[in-house]
């Protein structure tokens, strides 16, 4: 009887572990297309390039819950838990994995490299420098997406028509932001002709953003934004730091100048989000994500917070004045 018993329970252990098993294999069998959404960090830039990528899928055919079914997860920041989260969607085999920002996008790249599931990423700045593609224009991998090149001429134009007399910029970033470094790299090239000298400031993560953003305010005129998820997630003690020195902090799209910037040369995050969704309609339609260009979302426009210009009494420039003007949100 014993035995009998024991034989039973091992039946039942191997049955669920069988039941286990298959769930996390694959995607349901239901005939819709599954793709997993990593988004790396929660702040407006993201939520703008989700929303956008949620119409970009539904113009190329897909909405969620009617003809796919769309897994969401945000990383809350992690790298480590961004890997884990396209681990697990890759062991279900979705159709495709979409990463929002570079460590996302790196993440579900690395999970589905011995893999043929189809990786997709958005505002990733230079996707070479990660090596998400060979070239913006073939990709060559099973992956490609969009960019967010910052119109980096613009801003020091905006910088500059703002505050005539500035001599140093100061820009925050995080070491191992593959974005960030190319990103200083072109205000490094470009800031000699606008009479800017770039002062830059390194962090490891989130916990030290505060201290580095005392320290940088003391040694510039102005700090100025990167795509950098790592600072913007910690805008606000960004512009504590600032606020105390007086100096301005130039955002590098219309939320940031919302939530306390002074203004920026600002991309359009939801239109970025929304070529993504008309990518990854491509790929899911059956196009080799190797053959399909990098999206690149080019236009920005300028965008002024003008209480915070009248808070730090700067005078809105003539050339700025019909640009759009934005003021805090509501708490």
């Amino acid at each position: 009887m014993k035995k009998l018993c024991k034989f039973a329970s091992l039946l039942t252990a191997g049955a669920l572990t069988l039941a286990a098993f298959a769930s996390c294999q694959s995607a349901p069998d239901d005939g819709k297309k599954t793709i997993g959404v990593i988004q790396y960090a929660s702040h407006a830039s993201l939520d703008n390039c989700y929303q956008g990528l949620l119409e970009g899928l539904k113009e190329a055919g897909y909405t969620d819950g009617e003809t796919c079914t769309i897994d969401f997860q945000n990383a809350n920041n992690s790298s480590d838990t961004a890997s884990q989260i396209a681990q697990t969607m890759a062991a279900k085999k979705y159709d495709v994995i979409i990463g929002i920002a570079t460590p996302a996008a790196t993440a579900a790249f690395s999970a589905c490299r011995d893999t043929e599931i189809p990786t997709v990423f958005c505002a990733v700045t230079d996707p070479v420098s990660a090596k998400l593609v060979s070239t913006l224009d073939a990709p060559g991998l099973n992956c490609t997406g969009t960019s967010d090149l910052l119109n980096v001429e613009g801003q020091l134009k905006m910088i500059r028509a703002f505050q005539p007399d500035a001599k140093k910029i100061g820009i925050l970033y995080t070491f191992n932001e593959t974005n960030s470094s190319s990103q200083i790299q072109e205000f490094q090239q470009y800031a000699a002709e606008y009479g800017f000298e770039i002062v830059t400031q390194g962090v490891q993560n989130g916990s030290e953003v505060a201290q580095a953003a005392a320290t940088l305010v003391t040694q510039v005129d102005c700090l100025t934004n990167l795509n950098d998820n790592n600072v913007v997630n910690n805008l606000g003690v960004v512009l504590d730091a600032a606020n105390n020195a007086g100096i301005p902090v130039y955002g590098s799209e219309i939320e940031q100048v919302r939530n306390g910037c002074l203004a920026s040369e600002s991309l359009d995050y939801v239109a970025l989000g929304r070529e993504t969704g008309a990518i990854a309609g491509k790929v899911l339609g059956g196009q080799d994500a190797a053959t399909v260009p990098v999206g690149l979302v080019k236009d920005s426009k300028p965008v002024v917070n003008p209480d915070v210009a009248t808070a730090l009494g700067l005078a809105v420039p003539a050339e700025y004045q019909s640009a759009e003007q934005v003021t805090a949100q509501a708490a």
